[in-house]
């Protein structure tokens, strides 16, 4: 990434704190008015929206996004790695002699 994609990811990470800051710190508790107009919150929707659009043009494809959040140490990992060596070994020819 170049210096200005660095400033913009900085940029567009600030926006994001601040707008999810916001909204929860005006959380309401159902049955109770928001503070902020229906407009309002599907403005800062939008904007979050965006922000997670352009994040991952930043970055190239959609998995850097998702990468960068927190995993637990027991989660179990979505990529597995083989072994190059077990591709190489041909697989025995035991159930030919069974026949």
């Amino acid at each position: 990434m170049s210096e200005q994609q660095v400033t913009e990811q900085e940029i567009l990470s600030i926006m994001k704190r601040i707008l999810t800051d916001i909204a929860k710190e005006t959380f309401t508790r159902p049955g109770v008015r928001h503070p902020l107009s229906d407009e309002t919150i599907n403005n800062m929707r939008e904007c979050l929206k965006m922000i997670s659009i352009r994040e991952v043009d930043l970055s190239g494809h959609a998995s850097d996004v998702s990468n960068k959040r927190p995993r637990y140490v027991d989660e179990p990992q979505k990529s597995v790695v083989v072994s190059m060596q077990d591709l190489k070994q041909k697989p025995s020819n035991d159930d030919d002699s069974t026949s």
